[in-house]
């Protein structure tokens, strides 16, 4: 229902209560009744609307000093504008907006500049509900104001005074030589009107705050609410007075003074409305830092966003440090239209990867509800989105284009935004693939079509296909790694948390491609060719050793693998299988293992390699006791290596390791 009432609110009228019919419902059905048909007509009771708009139009109250200022900064560009055509001929001076609160009045006063009103005016405006000046005044001036910067659309923020207020006045007068008036309204839909001596042009709301909203007669309030929605307003904004120090000549010449100035708590020439070439890095670092004064690190790079056609889009997208954690950032990217902040919920707007970006969106063509609360589904929402992809991903390819060692140099910072945008859009996916990058474990950065031209020749199995090899941890990988090396393979060092999905996504978009983690499985295994070291032992030796290991390992979460390999590989290897471990790791970032519920097992096979010497001489044993000691403290030195080593287990092989070096 609530919705409904929403979408009528531009098209009730809010009829003076002198001219006003009282009914006696909320809605009254006027009809005309055949056999076949009934048509109708239905009239709705303001007097009974009008405390619906109050109570439900905005969520929060705070917004009220955010629609009268914006009413106000409206109210200054139309006379801005009015004054530049000719069409206004009076002085446009140099006005502000002024917000005075006076805590023992119980008042909160804005006071403006701008075109003000006639009492005509006051009674089309303000006494007809939803009628909004600023869509008249674009209809007007439509080839001309297009460019007026003029916020106000529905018209109904001006009765968000009432949230907060027993009872609002209005004093105003007409840029036109025409006299004040003095409007009173005590939140029904009686009213007063009449004339007033106010001399200047321009209009003073009066908010009488009511008992349950007396927290906004602290000017604290008022100042973080002006700083939160209209630090960007185009008007300057005054909110008391504050006392600055001058000092004059230098040295022991110099002398200090103290001045009183207006207190403006707003930059009205943000950076992001200007053009591209007006700015140097300097004026970037400082804009984020005004953004974000509590961020200390300096972003890496910024991309500003300016486009007109097909839609009006302005903007700094600053790319922070980031680390492996994907956790949303306390510090978000603002929306802003016209100026006015709006929400630092961009889902929609911004594709999910950029929302681990910091900075500014303005754009008056974002379709936002009624109430400037929260965005509305339309068209332009997914075309800016695109653009905004589009944009980010050409000034990462000019970037890497333009100076590649700085680039690679920020990958660490910047990967799993990339990351993560590849795997989230289709068009991102495609063109990051000319600047992401993949680094080695030997410190080199390679890019996708490079690593496969490296590889290609060295690393493609019997079968045909490309296997990329990676680890996630050079420390704890390292045995893995080098065993690769030696092999002439190139690791990869891939180690972002997302980055089974990844691999996924590319093993996917690439014929005869996998990806496999160097301790998925003795290398050997992990790129398989035509010709594979014979073994040493009897098939019957084998088996026997199978069932010795076995015996004393637990079967529960190892699988006993006897393998031929070179002989000065290590005797026993701990790997875990690629698709086990890459699902549960991505289990862990959302999604795989869901045919394990939440709890993925932890799998791990034992590589036995029937070459090494050791091997043969656990074989020829004679003692059950030494061959269960060699055979566990060969084992536990295999699991040290991939850390799966722990507490009293761990104890147990440092005392074990000690009495066999007494």
């Amino acid at each position: 229902m609530f919705n409904l009432f929403q979408n009528y609110l531009n098209k009730i009228i809010f009829v003076p209560s002198c001219h006003k019919i009282h009914l006696g419902t909320f809605f009254v059905l006027e009809h005309k009744k055949s056999n076949r048909m009934s048509t109708g007509k239905i009239n709705v009771a303001v007097e009974n609307i009008f405390p619906l708009i109050k109570k439900f139009l905005y969520s929060d109250h705070e917004i009220f000093l955010r629609e009268l200022i914006s009413n106000a900064t409206d109210a200054t560009l139309k006379m801005r504008h009015l004054t530049q055509i000719g069409e206004a001929k009076v002085e446009y001076g140099a006005p502000q907006i002024e917000v005075k609160v006076d805590k023992k009045a119980k008042t909160i006063h804005i006071i403006d500049q701008g075109v003000g009103m006639s009492a005509d005016e006051v009674n089309k405006y303000i006494n007809e509900v939803a009628f909004s000046g600023a869509e008249e005044f674009l209809e007007q001036y439509k080839d001309s104001a297009k460019d007026s910067g003029i916020i106000g659309h529905f018209g109904l923020g001006f009765y968000s005074a009432f949230m907060v207020s027993e009872k609002v006045e209005i004093i105003t007068k007409s840029f036109k030589d025409e006299p004040a008036a003095h409007w009173t309204c005590d939140g029904s839909p009686e009213y007063t009107l009449e004339a007033h001596d106010k001399k200047e042009r321009g209009t003073e709301i009066i908010l009488h705050i009511d008992k349950d909203s007396k927290e906004f007669l602290e000017e604290s309030q008022i100042r973080s609410l002006l700083q939160k929605y209209n630090k960007f307003m185009p008007i300057p904004i005054k909110l008391g007075t504050k006392e600055i120090t001058n000092t004059e000549g230098e040295g022991d010449d110099a002398k200090e003074t103290k001045e009183v100035v207006d207190d403006i708590i707003n930059n009205p020439s943000p950076a992001w409305i200007k053009k591209p070439t007006e700015l140097k890095d300097e004026d970037y670092s400082s804009f984020y830092r005004e953004l974000y004064p509590m961020q200390f690190e300096e972003p890496l790079f910024n991309i500003h966003l300016n486009v007109d056609y097909p839609f009006n889009l302005t903007g700094i997208l600053y790319f922070p440090k980031m680390s492996n954690d994907l956790n949303v950032q306390k510090d978000r990217i603002q929306l802003y239209q016209n100026q006015v902040f709006v929400t630092d919920n961009v889902e929609g707007i911004v594709p999910e990867f950029l929302t681990l970006l910091r900075g500014v969106i303005d754009s008056p063509d974002i379709p936002l509800n009624v109430s400037r609360s929260y965005l509305q589904a339309d068209g332009n929402v997914k075309k800016i989105s695109n653009y905004i992809t589009r944009k980010v991903a050409d000034k990462l390819k000019s970037l890497f284009k333009k100076d590649r060692e700085a680039f690679e140099q920020k990958w660490n910072d910047i990967k799993v935004v990339i990351e993560y945008g590849m795997l989230s859009e289709d068009k991102f996916f495609d063109k990051a693939k000319d600047f992401a990058l993949f680094p080695t474990t030997e410190g080199s950065f390679l890019t996708f079509e490079e690593l496969k031209e490296k590889t290609k020749d060295l690393q493609t199995d019997k079968d045909g296909k490309l296997i990329q090899l990676y680890a996630s941890n050079i420390d704890e990988q390292h045995a893995y790694i080098e065993a690769a090396k030696a092999k002439g393979y190139t690791v990869l060092l891939l180690d972002s948390p997302i980055i089974g999905h990844l691999i996924q996504k590319l093993e996917t978009s690439e014929d005869n491609l996998s990806f496999a983690r160097v301790d998925a499985d003795q290398i050997d295994k992990l790129i398989a060719k035509e010709d594979t070291a014979p073994a040493k032992l009897s098939e019957e030796s084998q088996e026997k050793l199978k069932t010795i290991v076995e015996e004393i390992v637990p079967k529960s979460s190892y699988t006993v693998q006897l393998e031929p390999m070179d002989s000065s590989a290590q005797p026993f290897l701990i790997t875990q299988p690629e698709f086990m471990r890459r699902m549960k790791e991505m289990q862990q970032t959302g999604g795989g293992g869901g045919m394990f519920g939440g709890n993925m097992p932890e799998m791990y096979n034992l590589v036995v390699n029937v070459n090494h010497p050791l091997v043969s001489q656990i074989l020829e044993t004679k003692t059950k006791k030494k061959q269960e000691r060699l055979i566990k403290q060969s084992v536990d030195l295999a699991r040290l290596s991939q850390n799966l080593l722990k507490g009293e287990e761990l104890t147990s092989f440092i005392n074990r390791s000690f009495e066999l070096i007494k």
